[in-house]
C-alpha cells in the first residue's frame, strides 16, 4: 500500500559528508501544483545548464518553449561559450558564475537554474546556484540527486527534481493561455 503524502513526514536528509543532517526535505510534495506554480510565476530569468544548440535536444525544445512564453532564457554551456552565435538568440556563458557575473551589469539576476546534466554532475552545479543566489534549482526528467537537492535547500532555494519545466508550464498555465486565445475557426463556417 502506497503511502498517503498527505500523511508523511517530511524526510531528513544527511549527506555522507557532513555531520549535521541537511534541513528537512518533503519530497513528497515538492513537485505538487502548490509548489511548482508559484515558483512558475515568480522566476521569470532562468538559466539552463547544459542547453544544446542543437534542436532536437530535449533541452533546446524545452527551452525554446519557456522562451517563446515569455522568460528569459540563459543558456550555460561552455561548448557554446565562445560561438557569436549563441544558442536561442542569447549569449551562451561557460559556467554559472560567468553569466551572473554578465547579467548583472544589466541588473538583471538568474532566478531558476534548470539542469540539462547527468545526477552525478549535479551538486557542483547546485553549490553554484546557491553562490549566485538563484532562487530555484529544477533538476530535469531523469535527474535525480539527492545530496544536490538537500544543499540547496538547505540554502533556502526551491527544489524540484525530476520533472520538466516545460511540462510542468503547460500542465499548470496551458488552459489559462488557450482560454484568452481566440476560437478556433471551423472550415465552411461564416466569420462575423
Amino acid at each position: 500500500m502506497q503511502p498517503n503524502p498527505l500523511d508523511c513526514k517530511p524526510i531528513e536528509f544527511v549527506s555522507p559528508r557532513a555531520e549535521t543532517p541537511y534541513l528537512s526535505i518533503d519530497f513528497y510534495t515538492m513537485n505538487e501544483r502548490v509548489t511548482l506554480q508559484p515558483i512558475l510565476e515568480r522566476d521569470r530569468v532562468i538559466a539552463v545548464v547544459g542547453l544544446s544548440n542543437r534542436p532536437h535536444r530535449p533541452s533546446y525544445s524545452v527551452a525554446a518553449y519557456m522562451q517563446a512564453h515569455g522568460y528569459r532564457i540563459v543558456p550555460v554551456n561552455p561548448a557554446y561559450a565562445n560561438d557569436s552565435a549563441g544558442v536561442l538568440g542569447e549569449r551562451c556563458y561557460a559556467t554559472l558564475a560567468d553569466a551572473a557575473h554578465a547579467l548583472a551589469d544589466e541588473e538583471v539576476s538568474i532566478d531558476m537554474v534548470n539542469v540539462f546534466r547527468r545526477a552525478e554532475a549535479v551538486l557542483p552545479v547546485a553549490a553554484d546556484a546557491v553562490g549566485i543566489g538563484a532562487k530555484s534549482l529544477w533538476l530535469q526528467l531523469g535527474v535525480v540527486n539527492d545530496e544536490a537537492a538537500a544543499l540547496a535547500a538547505a540554502a533556502g532555494l526551491d527544489v524540484v527534481m525530476d520533472t520538466c519545466v516545460k511540462v510542468e508550464h503547460e500542465r499548470l498555465f496551458g488552459a489559462m493561455h488557450r482560454a484568452h486565445a481566440p476560437a478556433p475557426r471551423v472550415p465552411g463556417q461564416m466569420v462575423e
